[in-house]
């Protein structure tokens, strides 16, 4: 459960907007409208930030988040974009267009937003209310849809409070949107552009605009992989790249550490034969779950760079965020062909 807070509603305009770019690099979590509908954003760099939207959402699944930005040049400078990925944002952004690119160097967005991945998802939203926060707030925004995880996505204001009040910061009521179509999502990642997920902008007309054609979306599929997309969950397994997964095994739900072995820890209280680990990590010494979301794929990068050849993963609670952190250790401990 998220602590309630107090959450203000405000019409849109120069107030909310400079309360709204406040909250957000304060960490906070602020609902707006977009073209396609409310989302819910949080600072892209923020990992807390990131941690804290999951658990407002509830049922958090760690899937990669859209980074929205205010225009293509801040797109392009956390992405590395090819032709193709260059002639679709000129002929569709502004608008519900997002595209999945490999993250450019030194790309500030957090590894909990992208899911431990080397990709990004990018988009420029169409509605000047949107444009206007992202601007001011001067970082990249994640805004998966601003309702309960399993609820019909927000159209209005009032349907945002209605599913979120005491769990966010704010609401800016910029009025109805305009029709409600997720994003069209195409992943231009060197070859030919590949179609993720059908939305806003026609296959028809992202073809018309590169003169070629674009692959089709992956066949459906039970397994939880890399695809995309919030709230809807992945839909183009092993598609991109995989989740992270460390070259160390994991050894899930551990008791104790051997000799040699790198330590996961979580709490105040540390495995028998902490002591002798090459390396350890808490992520959370308070056991604070959103703490520990936050932190969890820069504690498995630097505990693999350690050189230990086993991690040991403290056994770590499965409510709330804790599902979700369960959910990727296990990926990342699965075996890899």
């Amino acid at each position: 459960m998220t602590a309630m807070i107090f959450t203000r509603v405000l019409a849109a305009g120069p107030e909310a907007t400079s309360t709204a770019a406040r909250i957000l690099q304060d960490g906070g979590l602020v609902a707006f409208p977009t073209e396609t509908v409310y989302g819910l954003g949080a600072d892209a760099t923020n990992a807390a930030a990131v941690a804290r939207l999951y658990a407002a959402k509830g049922r958090p699944r760690f899937n990669p988040l859209i980074a929205h930005v205010p225009d293509a040049a801040a797109a392009c400078g956390l992405g590395r974009f090819d032709g193709a990925a260059r002639t679709l944002a000129s002929a569709f952004w502004p608008g519900p267009l997002t595209l999945v690119v490999p993250k450019a160097e030194g790309c500030p967005v957090s590894d909990l937003a992208t899911a431990g991945l080397d990709t990004l998802a990018l988009r420029v939203p169409d509605h000047p209310v949107a444009v206007a926060i992202l601007a001011a707030c001067g970082r990249p925004v994640v805004a998966p849809s601003a309702n309960r995880s399993g609820h019909v996505s927000p159209t209005t204001a009032a349907h945002v409070v209605g599913d979120l009040a005491g769990r966010i910061d704010l609401v800016v009521d910029g009025g109805a949107t305009p029709v409600g179509v997720e994003s069209t999502i195409v992943a231009c990642l060197g070859g030919t552009p590949r179609l993720l997920r059908p939305g806003g902008v026609p296959k028809e007309a992202l073809e018309a605009a590169l003169g070629g054609l674009v692959a089709d979306p992956p066949a459906p599929t039970t397994d939880p992989g890399p695809g995309l997309v919030p709230d809807a969950g992945p839909i183009a397994p092993g598609m991109l790249s995989s989740h992270y997964a460390p070259r160390a095994f994991l050894r899930l739900r551990a008791a104790a550490v051997s000799p040699g072995e790198a330590l996961l820890a979580f709490g105040p209280t540390l495995p028998p034969g902490a002591e002798g680990a090459l390396a350890v990590l808490n992520l959370s010494e308070r056991g604070d779950l959103a703490e520990a979301a936050a932190r969890l794929f820069a504690h498995l990068r630097a505990l693999d760079a350690s050189g230990a050849s086993v991690i040991a993963v403290a056994p770590i609670p499965r409510h709330g965020l804790g599902a979700a952190i369960a959910d990727r250790l296990a990926r990342a401990a699965a075996p890899r062909g």
